[in-house]
């Protein structure tokens, strides 16, 4: 099945009855202890019980903890892990029932999580985006890689191409699509590790695994380019360090200096930003642009040119994100977030979109994903043509 095993609570895929505590308990107990999963690492297929599979929390990722806090971070997420959907079962079966909270929370999962995986390949296979030259996208699960590979008209047309060091337990990547007619050889090479080992020395880059994919690829004209995806951290602090180590890695090296860049992006800017917590929008451009790149949005982004308009109920974990329905706007997350980069020397924007219904329109003032747009990101999209006219490139992100 290519449905993801879930822990029983409210707020994921699980289709279990949690119409009682007692209920809710043996099961949670069953999974998290004694229900062994298969999961593929770099050292072949491993299995494990799921509380095994938990990660510390780093302080190199979360300064605000401490070092102790860091030591015990295993015990202490299955605890709270526990407690946490042990509260969330009791309030729904509190101010609501079973028979009417349970059915409601299955059309949900079915539209915005069963169906996500499908409803964004058919996205991607229709006319607008299956043409496309390069595909850049960000968090996505195995589960997209195989089905994305197993669909006649995108295996096809594209070079899939996921990191080598896939993230296997958050299951978030960055990944790249290279149009065959394109690029004829698929990547050249993964350049990643290189860039990671360019961050500027004692500075701690608030990165996951998976959330970097930098490839060089050679299309059909002979020319080199450097082709990135990347899924900044929450606040954005991520983005700057990240381009610029990038930049570094093509400039100290000879056999890239020729290479052309083209940089798909979730940046995690924002409108609004809070100083030293957050990466402010109008100062990302001004980075950028002094390594030499424009965007999409040309050199000055539009701080209101919002690429993302989600709110979090109180059904999820991170409660310092929840906001009331009639706070939507005011509370929610409404901002410029997502970039295609480029060297201003070699292309300029012929035309360009953005998207939040799959069908190559952007709904302003429109909250998603919906039931038909399964993404909380909207699509860009770029027509590049060259300053020295020889072709156009066409990328999304």
């Amino acid at each position: 099945s290519t449905d993801p095993v879930c822990r029983p609570t409210v707020i994921n895929m699980y289709d279990g009855d949690l119409s009682t505590l007692d209920q809710w308990w043996s099961a949670w107990e069953t999974f998290m202890f004694d229900t062994p999963l298969e999961i593929e690492t770099k050292k072949g297929m491993q299995t494990n019980p799921p509380y095994k599979l938990l990660q510390p929390i780093k302080i190199s990722k979360y300064p605000d903890i401490t070092e102790e806090e860091e030591k015990v971070s295993l015990p202490l997420q299955t605890m709270c892990g526990a407690i946490f959907d042990a509260i969330l079962v009791h309030i729904m079966n509190t101010v609501s029932t079973p028979d009417e909270w349970q059915p409601l929370k299955k059309t949900i999962v079915d539209n915005l999580n069963k169906k996500k995986v499908p409803r964004t390949l058919d996205i991607l296979e229709t006319e607008t985006y299956a043409n496309s030259d390069i595909i850049a996208l960000q968090e996505v699960s195995s589960s997209l890689i195989d089905q994305a590979k197993s669909r006649k008209i995108l295996d096809e047309s594209f070079w899939i191409v996921a990191p080598a060091d896939m993230d296997a337990v958050r299951d978030q990547n960055s990944i790249i699509f290279l149009r065959k007619a394109t690029f004829p050889n698929g990547a050249n090479s993964e350049i990643t590790s290189m860039v990671e080992a360019s961050f500027e020395e004692g500075i701690k880059v608030p990165i996951a695994k998976g959330d970097i994919l930098v490839l060089t690829a050679t299309d059909r004209d002979g020319v080199d380019f450097v082709i990135a995806s990347f899924h900044g951290d929450t606040n954005g602090l991520a983005t700057k360090p990240v381009l610029s180590a990038i930049m570094k890695t093509i400039a100290s090296n000879e056999s890239l200096s020729e290479h052309i860049l083209v940089f798909g992006l979730d940046a995690n800017t924002y409108e609004n930003a809070k100083p030293g917590k957050q990466q402010d929008v109008l100062d990302w451009g001004k980075h950028y642009v002094s390594h030499g790149l424009t965007s999409c949005w040309g050199d000055v982004p539009d701080p209101k040119n919002y690429t993302t308009y989600n709110s979090r109920t109180y059904l999820q974990p991170q409660l310092n994100k929840a906001c009331k329905m009639s706070d939507k706007r005011a509370n929610g997350d409404v901002n410029p977030k997502d970039f295609i980069l480029f060297d201003k020397s070699q292309f300029e924007v012929e035309s360009m979109w953005k998207d939040n219904t799959g069908d190559k329109n952007y709904i302003e003032d429109m909250a998603f994903p919906t039931l038909k747009f399964p993404s909380d990101h909207g699509i860009l999209a770029a027509i590049l043509g060259p300053v020295t006219p020889t072709g156009d490139l066409s990328c999304e992100a």
